[in-house]
């Protein structure tokens, strides 16, 4: 009877700090060492990508680590092409771990003569040969119908969770989660539940897109400690007009729990010079300098919970367990464990 393939894991130029985080996290988990493919993933001068795998995979069960962040479509393409070079080398399945999946937003007509482009890429990924999609936190969960292959879809919820209940322990009584917007609600709804907080919601009307009008908070958040919680923080401007916000409804401290820092443009400056006492991030974008060194961001690793979850798919066993604080513990023990 055939052995079953050991997992291989290969990672483009999007964010190799990840992909090597979760290479050492499976070595732990397995007791034995799980490294990157050697690979050549480059770029001819005419900016053309090209892939060069140098080991040996066919028949193995690979795993691509890439997010499409910035640059989207080079970040893109370079897991099209990774993913082409596998199957034409005989990998026995391809699963593609996407941290952050790039052009989520668009992920509906808002008006006329508009793409769904988040629809067109999954078109591409499951042309190109990938047989599944490990992801985190997709800007609109429907999303996943838009791939006609299996979808995981992990939340950074649970690991927010552990992180809150150690940072603010002995002040959970004071915690107010904060929706920055009605869309956003049942994702902060699902964050209060975990450690048991009350919600509140800004309101707020855009003019156009990246501008705010106006913004309303629903619910009392006077003298409590405001986590506002989001999937993602481009420019930061909608973030942090909401920190001011609360804070003029008689908050006594504002936080942030986002799932993707994309931190585009002058987001960094805004998030310095903000009421915002700290935001946390997640490293499912590979953090620029600016951002590492922020006095108030802080960036929670996401490689104990890929690792796990890429394990999970290779032997056949539940994905959907770590969405539990409880089993994440473990998981993350070390780096948030019980005092």
């Amino acid at each position: 009877m055939p052995s079953r393939p050991e997992p291989k894991l290969i990672s483009g130029n999007a964010n190799m700090p990840l992909a090597k985080a979760i290479a050492r996290r499976m070595s732990m988990h397995r007791g034995t060492n799980v490294g990157l493919c050697d690979t050549r993933v480059e770029r001819f001068n005419d900016g053309e990508i090209f892939v060069e795998v140098y080991e040996n995979v066919r028949g193995e069960d690979m795993f691509i680590i890439q997010p499409t962040s910035n640059p989207a479509n080079d970040n893109l393409m370079e897991l099209l092409i990774m993913a082409d070079a596998l199957r034409r080398s005989s990998a026995q399945r391809i699963t593609a771990v996407i941290p952050y999946f790039g052009y989520a937003r668009q992920d509906r007509r808002s008006r006329a003569r508009t793409p769904i482009s988040a629809k067109l890429v999954a078109n591409m990924i499951v042309e190109a040969g990938i047989e599944r999609v490990l992801t985190m936190d997709l800007h609109a969960a429907q999303i996943q119908g838009f791939f006609d292959i299996p979808v995981d879809n992990l939340y950074a919820s649970p690991v927010f969770a552990l992180d809150i209940m150690k940072q603010f322990k002995g002040a959970m009584s004071d915690i107010m989660i904060v929706s920055p917007d009605v869309g956003g609600v049942a994702r902060a709804r699902e964050l209060a539940k975990r450690i048991n907080a009350p919600l509140a919601i800004v309101d707020k009307r855009r003019e156009k897109p990246g501008e705010v009008a106006e913004m309303t908070v629903i619910g009392d958040v006077k003298g409590k400690k405001c986590l506002i919680v989001d999937d993602m923080v481009d420019t930061a401007g909608t973030l942090c007009k909401a920190a001011e916000v609360l804070m003029d409804n008689g908050a006594s401290e504002v936080h942030s729990y986002i799932t993707h820092g994309v931190m585009s443009g002058p987001a960094v400056e805004r998030v310095t010079k903000s009421v915002m006492k700290s935001l946390v991030i997640t490293d499912t974008i590979e953090p620029r300098t600016s951002v590492a060194e922020a006095s108030n961001i802080r960036i929670v690793p996401t490689a104990p919970v890929f690792a796990q979850a890429i394990l999970n798919i290779w032997n056949g066993t539940s994905v959907s367990s770590l969405f539990d604080t409880e089993t994440l513990g473990p998981i993350y023990e070390g780096l948030y464990a019980a005092e």
